[in-house]
C-alpha cells in the first residue's frame, strides 16, 4: 500500500469514525480536517487539533494532499470545493448522495478529463457493500430490477408502528429522540434521501445516467394506524421501497411505501436495517443487508476507499478504471401513470345500501378488477371504512376511478393509497 496523504471535509459523526479508523493505517496520514467551528471541544483520542482548519479550500488547494474526503453533506460549498481538488488532481472519497445526484454527471465528466477517481461506497446504503460489487463483481449481470429499503429513519418509524400499533407522529417522536430522525426530518421521511440514492444506484446498475428530478417520490408522513393494521390482517407490511426495475418503455423508477407480503424478505427488515434486493441475469437475486448509516458502518465504507485507492496508486497512475464512470447515454424514465400495479385503497363510504356496488362500478369502468373487498365496520356518523386491493391495473386508471370515486354521493373520503408490491 502507498503512504497516502489525506484532507478529510467534516468531522461530524461519520467524519469522526473516518479519522479514528484511519488511526490503525500507519500508511494513511490525515494533514488536514476542515471543521465548521475550530473552536468547539472535541473529546477525540488522537486528535492533533493544530490540524484543523475552518477554511476547507486549505484542503483542496493544498498540494500535498492526495485524496480529499468528503463527509460534510450538502450541496454548497461542497460542490465548489470537489470540483476544485479535481481540478487540482485530487481523487475523491465522498458519502453525500445529494450532491451524486444533482451534479455527478459534471464531478465525474471533470474527474475523467483530470486522470482521477471519485469513489462513494458510503453514499447509497452506509455500511453496506453495493456500489463496488454492482461495477465489479456482478457487472456480467444485466440487471432486471432492484428495489430495497435505503433509509434507516422511516424503516424505524414504520417498525414502530407496526411492532407498536403507535401513530406515525409517536413513532417520529420517538425516533428524534433516539437520535435516528434529524430535527428536520423532511429529507428522510418525504422520501428524498432515498431518491437521491436511487438516482445513484440505477445509475450504475443500468449504466445510464438518471435525473433523479424524474423520479417518482411518495413519503411515509400518510401512513395511518389503520393501514399498518389492515397490512398485517391481510399478510402484508409497509415499507418505503426505493424500486427500479427496466420496462418496454424505459425505467421505472420510483421512492413510495408498498404492501409487502410478511414472508417476503424486505417486509422483515426492520428497526434502521437497510437492505437491498438485487435481481439480474444470470445471477438471479442476491441480498445485501446491513446497517445503513452511523458512525462506523458509514465510516467503514469511507476508509475503504481510501485503502482502494492507496493500494492501486502504488502500481497504478490510472488507479481503479472499473469504478469509473462509463455513461454515455441518459435513461428514458417512465412516468409514473404509465406503471401498472396492484394498489391498496381506503375509502370512507355512507353506510348505505350500495356502497360497494358504486365502488365495483367505478373501478370497472375503469379497468380495474378487485382481488379484496373488505367493510371496516361502522362510525358514530353512518360511514364505515372500506378498503380494496385491486388486481395489476394503469397507475392512470387508477387515479382516474379515484376522481370519479370523489365526486359520486356515497363516498366522503379517499384515506389511502398505497401500491403493493409483487
Amino acid at each position: 500500500m502507498k503512504e497516502i496523504n489525506v484532507g478529510i471535509i467534516g468531522l461530524g459523526t461519520v467524519g469522526t469514525g473516518v479519522f479514528k479508523i484511519l488511526g490503525k493505517f500507519p500508511q494513511i496520514k490525515t494533514l488536514k480536517i476542515a471543521v465548521k467551528n475550530i473552536n468547539k471541544k472535541r473529546n477525540i483520542e488522537g486528535l492533533d487539533e493544530s490540524i484543523l482548519t475552518d477554511n476547507p479550500f486549505e484542503i483542496v488547494n493544498n498540494p500535498d494532499i492526495d485524496v480529499v474526503v468528503e463527509v460534510m453533506g450538502g450541496v454548497e460549498p461542497t460542490f465548489e470545493l470537489l470540483k476544485t481538488a479535481i481540478n487540482n488532481g485530487k481523487h475523491i472519497v465522498t458519502a453525500n448522495k445529494e450532491l451524486l445526484a444533482k451534479h455527478g454527471r459534471e464531478l465525474f465528466e471533470s474527474a475523467k478529463e483530470k486522470n482521477v477517481v471519485i469513489l462513494y461506497e458510503a453514499a447509497v446504503a452506509g455500511g453496506i457493500p453495493i456500489i463496488m460489487p454492482v461495477k465489479t463483481i456482478l457487472g456480467a449481470n444485466k440487471v432486471e430490477q432492484l428495489a430495497g429499503i435505503v433509509n434507516g429513519t422511516t424503516n424505524y418509524i414504520l417498525t414502530k408502528m407496526t411492532e407498536d400499533g403507535i401513530s406515525y407522529e409517536q413513532a417520529l417522536k420517538e425516533a428524534t429522540e433516539l437520535g435516528y430522525a434529524e430535527t428536520d426530518p423532511t429529507g428522510d421521511v418525504e422520501g428524498f434521501d432515498a431518491v437521491y440514492k436511487l438516482a445513484i444506484l440505477s445509475a450504475i446498475s443500468f449504466n445510464k445516467r438518471v435525473d433523479y428530478k424524474k423520479i417518482y417520490r411518495e413519503g411515509i408522513t400518510k401512513i395511518r394506524k389503520e393501514d399498518i393494521l389492515t397490512a398485517k390482517e391481510l399478510g402484508y407490511r409497509i415499507k418505503l421501497i426505493a424500486l427500479a426495475r427496466e420496462i418496454a418503455q424505459g425505467l421505472d423508477l420510483r421512492v413510495h411505501p408498498m404492501f409487502v407480503k410478511a414472508d417476503k424478505l424486505l417486509a422483515n427488515i426492520n428497526g434502521v436495517t437497510n437492505s437491498i434486493l438485487l435481481k439480474g441475469f444470470p445471477v438471479g437475486e442476491v441480498v445485501f443487508t446491513g446497517a445503513g448509516a452511523g458512525e462506523m458502518p458509514t465510516a467503514s465504507s469511507v476508509v475503504g476507499d481510501i485503502l482502494d485507492l492507496a493500494t492501486e496508486l502504488k502500481y497504478s497512475s490510472y488507479p481503479l478504471p472499473l469504478m469509473r464512470c462509463k455513461h454515455e447515454e441518459s435513461a428514458v424514465q417512465v412516468d409514473i401513470n404509465e406503471t401498472y400495479n396492484e394498489y391498496y385503497i381506503s375509502l370512507t363510504a355512507s353506510n348505505n345500501p350500495g356502497a360497494i356496488g358504486v365502488i365495483g362500478t367505478i373501478c370497472g369502468r375503469n379497468n380495474i378488477n378487485l382481488s379484496v373487498v373488505m367493510q371496516k365496520g361502522t362510525n358514530d356518523d353512518n360511514t364505515a371504512e372500506i378498503v380494496v386491493i385491486t388486481e395489476t391495473s394503469k397507475e392512470q386508471d387508477v387515479q382516474n376511478a379515484l376522481r370519479e370515486l370523489i365526486k359520486s354521493d356515497c363516498i366522503k373520503e379517499i384515506n389511502s393509497l398505497i401500491r403493493v408490491m409483487n
